[in-house]
């Protein structure tokens, strides 16, 4: 897509696409983004983390379109660095971003982030339920919080712990709460701005584009798997029309 007419919203404010994140990224057109709220699939956990029986994230040979978990995002230092670089050119020039991180990417690619974008903040998810872990359970993730230009948010006294229930027995691999994505997208919404742009590179079960269109933004997204641009498309639509959220099974409130 040369002429890079990939965000524009005819009648309906969302659009994804089966295409991995950089692709995604390079066919979006200079300083149109508001907003970037993303759950990257590193692989440097699953690559370095053998516990027990199985790695970190399920069964590793159960990765892959035809298997239980999808490819994950190479983490390379270079491959992560054109990642940041085409976040960087689509976004606006007051706008933020938030990425998050698992505890051992946090450690190997957390310092890429601040070559491109001023790191603000490290904010702490609480998930309240213990999980897995060989030493310590993990009950946390992180997210990076970074800013293109000066852009402030929308509520100075909102803390960088939260603490938000991960979903059990989730019916798409490492499924996120929408809450998760509708507070980085409220903290990012200032009270006079409409029609923001939110993007979410790696799609995933489609959490990050309800978030949006919860918070009446048009929404942007991506996956390189068949399987999730499906998921995300049919919870989309329903959410559209029945405003219920099928992958978390309740009614979400405007």
């Amino acid at each position: 897509m040369k002429n890079k007419k990939i965000i524009e919203f005819k009648k309906k404010n969302y659009a994804i696409f089966n295409q991995d994140a950089i692709t995604l990224l390079k066919n979006i057109p200079d300083s149109s983004i508001d907003i970037i709220v993303t759950d990257p699939a590193y692989s440097g956990m699953n690559n370095h983390l053998k516990l027990g029986k199985g790695r970190i994230v399920g069964k590793y040979k159960d990765k892959g379109e035809r298997g239980k978990w999808f490819k994950e995002f190479i983490d390379t230092e270079e491959n992560y660095s054109i990642f940041l670089s085409e976040c960087f050119r689509v976004l606006k020039e007051k706008s933020h971003i938030y990425i998050m991180f698992d505890s051992y990417s946090l450690l190997s690619l957390g310092s890429v982030v601040r070559k491109y974008f001023p790191v603000k903040n490290i904010i702490v998810w609480d998930k309240a339920i213990i999980g897995m872990g060989h030493y310590f359970r993990r009950q946390s993730e992180f997210i990076l919080f970074s800013s293109k230009g000066k852009k402030p948010i929308s509520n100075r006294s909102t803390n960088d712990v939260w603490s938000i229930k991960r979903i059990v027995r989730s019916k798409y691999p490492t499924q996120k709460p929408v809450e998760l994505f509708y507070k980085m997208i409220f903290a990012s919404k200032l009270k006079d701005e409409k029609n923001l742009i939110v993007c979410d590179p790696f799609l995933g079960s489609g959490s990050a584009a309800i978030a949006a269109l919860k918070s009446n933004c048009n929404f942007i997204g991506g996956d390189i798997s068949k399987k999730a641009i499906s998921i995300s498309n049919k919870r989309i639509q329903t959410f559209i029309k029945k405003k219920i959220d099928i992958l978390e099974e309740k009614k979400i409130k405007k």
